[in-house]
């Protein structure tokens, strides 16, 4: 089964890991979040990952009374901003939390695990 694993952080802490010089911590925290990647790979766990570019280069869509209007950035100041996603392929739930629960007690941040809604999803 297929999970998407959101990556929350702080939106502090999001300007200081993609300043001109992260922190020796940020850069010690994605190798090892690089090494488990590279492992989820050679179990044939891993789907995909990407991170995302800053919510204030973002831009939003929605529906008003007016019609379809697009706005630059997020819809309200956000404590904590979506930084990346993942998506892994894994037996079941239980796999998908142990595998968050390791990249949580590296990176320290939240994750959200979604299931993947497809034509063999079982609920």
């Amino acid at each position: 089964m297929k999970y998407l694993l959101l990556s929350y952080t702080p939106s502090a802490a999001w300007d200081a890991a993609t300043a001109d010089s992260p922190s020796e911590e940020a850069l010690a925290a994605f190798a090892e979040y690089q090494k488990f990647e590279r492992e989820l790979i050679e179990t044939g766990e891993f789907v995909t990952s990407e991170g995302l570019g800053h919510p204030a280069v973002g831009t939003t869509v929605r529906r008003t009374a007016d019609g379809v209007v697009a706005t630059d950035g997020p819809f309200a100041e956000l404590k904590e901003v979506l930084a990346s996603f993942a998506v892994i392929d894994v037996a079941g739930r239980e796999r998908a939390v142990e595998i968050v629960s390791r990249i949580v007690e590296v990176l320290g941040e939240p994750i959200e695990i979604r299931p993947i809604m497809s034509a063999d999803f079982a609920a």
